[in-house]
């Protein structure tokens, strides 16, 4: 079976964020990954990383203004200066956690920009952000989100994603192959994976509908899960999924396929 770690943006909600680490360790969880690192300093997430003995797999580069409704920037011809900069913060935070990649996420339509100039900016970014985590030994990610979690995202398919890696063309550049937000876009999840495994450098996570732990909605997991062993993944699958009950509860999907 694959081997999963818990994202602590999602799961053990039950307790603040920096308790999430020991939280999911003592739950059996090797690897956790979660949104952003940026609220704490480093070396407060390293002792806590340390302590809980857990590995950090998974985080992602500067959104923008979270809170203010942004969701990445890097298709944004406004803001590249702001994206270049957000390269440099999470480089720093990586090399600190030893995560070995980061995700960039493309960010929303910005309003009166053709798609064009959009596409144009977002492959000089990744290019760009690629060049600069490629020293630091490091691999950046991207990834396709359904249109009814972020409307107006600008990735959404999985095809989308490698047409812009051909043209990035950049050897530490990889998909992060969402299963819930591609199942709700497009399905024919086992063929898409095993066509693309090569490309794809972290996978993560849940059910649909609800965006529950697996074994709530329509996903054959179990089917998944022998597919993806026997087309070759060997990183990490995510549990970015909201529990439906407390996260301790809904964990009898974990010892069932771990």
């Amino acid at each position: 079976m694959p081997k999963f770690c818990a994202n602590l943006s999602m799961m053990f909600n039950e307790v603040d964020f920096l308790d999430r680490f020991a939280a999911a360790a003592k739950a059996g969880f090797r690897a956790v990954e979660f949104l952003f690192p940026y609220a704490y300093p480093r070396n407060q997430l390293v002792e806590i990383m340390n302590k809980a003995n857990v590995e950090v797999v998974l985080f992602n580069m500067p959104p923008g203004d979270w809170n203010a409704g942004d969701r990445g920037i890097a298709c944004d011809p406004n803001r590249m200066g702001e994206f270049q900069e957000g390269v440099g913060k999470a480089i720093e935070y990586a090399e600190a956690l030893k995560c070995r990649q980061v995700h960039a996420m493309a960010g929303i339509k910005p309003r009166g920009v053709n798609d064009d100039k959009m596409r144009e900016v977002y492959v000089a970014n990744l290019q760009f952000a690629a060049r600069a985590v490629a020293k630091h030994g490091l691999t950046l990610l991207i990834e396709a989100i359904n249109t009814r979690d972020i409307p107006a995202f600008y990735l959404n398919y999985s095809r989308q994603a490698f047409d812009v890696m051909h043209y990035v063309a950049e050897p530490n550049l990889r998909f992060q192959y969402d299963i819930y937000h591609m199942q709700i876009m497009e399905g024919d999840l086992a063929p898409t994976i095993e066509k693309h495994i090569a490309s794809i450098g972290h996978m993560q996570l849940a059910d649909t509908p609800g965006r529950h732990e697996p074994g709530t909605g329509e996903i054959n997991y179990g089917f998944l899960f022998k597919h993806i062993d026997k087309v070759g993944y060997e990183g990490w699958i995510g549990c970015e999924y909201r529990p439906a009950a407390t996260t301790e509860a809904g964990l009898g999907w974990l010892r069932l396929y771990s």
